[in-house]
């Protein structure tokens, strides 16, 4: 018990020394979020209906055989295993080859943006164990929304935009923490970053996007005051594979 009590928990500013352990960060951060989603989506009733009736016929064509049932039912969940990876997955790939390819350019070299990660000083050894992002969008740049949880795109403006004088705010992402840090209010702290960052850039507002099974997140964003201002199902994945997932994004915001 001592021990957790002998580290020191800070937030700095990317360095380029931190390239592997952020890209490390953001590929277990998403991929956790496969099981979840799997879950959630198999408990749906449809999908609960559809799984029974999968493996009556399975039984039926086997000739009254549970291991028919039982395969059949198998090869139903498989699929929606399937669809709720590749969403995740998907969604890795594309910022890993995007965004998180070059940070010190996309995020520090630009004004309007900023990289941090949390370092632990554990016994006198520093170690990176989360991160957070904010990318501002001045007026006028609306444009397609790319969902920072599970890879989906909307476009249009929402009610915070409309009343946001020149439309100016912050879209905070890649936010990740170790698990075993985790419960040590190191989530806080970097939503507190954010909202101090895009303040002091004179954003009216800061959103993120976050899915469904995230409820963690969804808890963490309510805590601090954003609202839920719309929602969508739409991901980079062929719609069938958006449809059996289940996933669904919620926009949330904060008035600064």
């Amino acid at each position: 018990m001592a021990q957790k009590n002998n580290f020191q928990l800070s937030i700095r500013e990317y360095r380029p020394s931190d390239e592997h352990v952020v890209k490390s960060l953001l590929r277990d951060g998403i991929l956790e979020h496969v099981y979840p989603a799997f879950f959630k989506a198999m408990s749906h009733p449809d999908h609960v209906g559809v799984a029974l009736s999968i493996s009556m016929a399975g039984y039926v064509l086997g000739g009254s055989s549970y291991f028919q049932a039982l395969l059949f039912g198998s090869a139903w969940a498989g699929l929606i295993y399937y669809c709720c990876h590749e969403i995740y997955e998907g969604y890795m790939t594309r910022r890993l080859s995007t965004d998180m390819a070059d940070v010190q350019a996309n995020y520090l070299e630009n004004p309007d943006n900023g990289f941090w990660v949390a370092e632990a000083d554990v016994n006198g050894q520093s170690k990176v164990v989360g991160m957070v992002a904010v990318t501002g969008r001045r007026g006028g740049e609306e444009g397609e929304r790319f969902d920072d949880c599970n890879g989906g795109v909307m476009g249009g403006g929402s009610e915070f935009a409309q009343e946001a004088g020149d439309g100016s705010y912050g879209v905070m992402s890649h936010m990740a923490v170790a698990f075993p840090w985790r419960r040590k209010t190191l989530g806080s702290q970097m939503t507190r970053k954010a909202l101090d960052f895009c303040k002091e850039r004179g954003y009216a507002y800061l959103a993120l996007d976050v899915s469904s099974p995230q409820t963690a997140a969804i808890s963490l964003c309510q805590k601090f005051g954003f609202v839920q201002t719309s929602s969508h199902n739409n991901t980079h994945a062929h719609r069938w594979v958006s449809k059996l997932a289940r996933i669904n994004v919620k926009r949330m915001e904060k008035f600064i």
